[in-house]
């Protein structure tokens, strides 16, 4: 059971074994929730704002950008901060993911360590 102070992260991935990892890293630390798509996303954050939010840029449906535009034009949810998780790992993907309003970029495959350290910069 969550303690009443405990910050909460939205974990947003179509990957049940990524899911699982970041469940594993943060759970201890954190409140931590899921979807498995971009709508699930913005319906679990008009239900409970969260903290953070974790989120793949890669599934079906409404892509991580999108999602993200979408949170930041909303001014109830502009200020979640959001950090990228996905394969894409160019410049340029990066870069999009930034301009889009992220606060951070992290490339597949990730260490759970590194998730932690990034997610407690920006929490």
């Amino acid at each position: 059971m969550p303690e009443d102070n405990q910050k909460t992260i939205l974990v947003v991935d179509d990957e049940e074994t990524n899911i699982d990892i970041l469940l594993e890293a943060l759970g201890e630390d954190y409140d931590v929730s899921v979807a498995m798509d971009g709508e699930g996303a913005l319906e679990n954050v008009e239900e409970e704002q969260p903290d953070l939010i974790l989120l793949d840029v890669m599934m079906p449906g409404m892509d991580g950008y999108e999602v993200c535009q979408k949170l930041k034009a909303d001014s109830n949810t502009s200020q979640i901060p959001i950090i990228f998780i996905s394969g894409k790992d160019s410049v340029e993907e990066k870069n999009k993911g930034l301009e889009s309003g992220a606060v951070d970029y992290i490339t597949k495959p990730f260490n759970a360590s590194q998730v932690l350290d990034t997610v407690k910069k920006h929490i």
